[in-house]
C-alpha cells in the first residue's frame, strides 16, 4: 500500500518545520516555520477528510527537536507453537503486543515492557527478528514516518490481563489468526514471525 502523495508532502513539510524550530533563533524565521507547520497540518487534514485541521496541528505542535522516524516495537511470543496476540480497544482487532518506544529506553526493554503492560505476560527478549520501514510494509498511511522493530520473546511467566489500550490476550495457531489491526501488524509480518520461530537461525530481516 503506497502512501498518497499529499501525505508525503505533509510529512516532509512538518519535518522541515519541526527541525527548523529546533535550531532557528531568528524570530521571523520562527514565524515562517510555524506557518509551514500549519500548511502541513492543513494538507493532512484535507487529505484525510477531517472536519478540522486543529487535531493535526496539535499533534504536530507536540513534536520537538530534530525530526526523525518514530520507533515502534513489537514482540512475537510463542507457547505450544501459538503466537500471543492482544486485542486493541480502539479498533477491536488483534496485534502483537507493542507500541512506541520511550526515549532513554532500549528497544528490547521497551518490547518486554509493552508485552507485560498489554498482555500481562512477562518475557525475555531473545532476538531482533526484523527491522522494517513502516511505509514499505503495506500498512495504512500514518501521520509520521516510523521504523518497526520485531523481537522474538521467550515466555517467563504472568497471566492474561487487560490494559488501558487492550482487552484480551490469547495465543493463536498460525492457521487461526483473527482479524488484525493493520495499522500495527500485517498478516505477512505474523507469518514471518512464525518463520523465525521455526528457524531460530534465520538472520534479522530488514528493508
Amino acid at each position: 500500500m503506497q502512501n498518497p502523495q499529499w501525505l508525503t508532502w505533509a510529512r516532509r513539510l512538518q519535518a522541515i518545520a519541526q527541525s527548523g524550530l529546533a535550531y532557528c533563533r531568528d524570530k521571523f524565521d520562527v514565524q515562517r516555520y510555524h506557518e509551514i507547520s500549519a500548511i502541513a497540518a492543513e494538507i493532512m487534514a484535507r487529505g484525510a477528510a477531517l472536519p478540522s485541521d486543529q487535531p493535526v496541528a496539535a499533534l504536530f505542535a507536540a513534536q520537538a527537536g530534530y525530526a526523525t522516524p518514530k520507533v515502534d516495537v513489537r514482540a512475537a511470543v510463542f507457547r505450544d507453537g501459538r503466537i500471543l496476540l492482544v486485542r486493541e480497544i480502539d479498533d477491536g482487532a488483534w496485534t502483537l503486543p507493542g507500541g512506541w518506544a520511550d526515549a532513554g529506553e532500549p528497544p528490547s526493554i521497551a518490547a518486554a515492557r509493552e508485552t507485560r503492560e498489554e498482555s500481562g505476560y512477562h518475557i525475555g527478549v531473545t532476538k531482533l527478528a526484523a527491522l522494517y520501514d513502516r511505509d514499505l510494509q503495506g500498512h495504512p498511511p500514518h501521520a509520521f514516518h516510523a521504523y518497526k522493530l520485531f523481537f522474538l520473546g521467550e515466555l517467563q511467566g504472568g497471566s492474561p490481563q487487560d490494559s488501558h489500550e487492550t482487552v484480551d490476550a490469547q495465543f493463536f495457531a498460525e492457521d487461526k489468526i483473527p482479524p488484525l489491526s493493520l495499522s500495527r501488524v500485517t498478516p505477512a509480518q505474523i507469518a514471518h514471525m512464525f518463520e523465525h520461530f521455526r528457524n531460530p537461525a534465520l538472520p534479522t530481516s530488514f528493508d
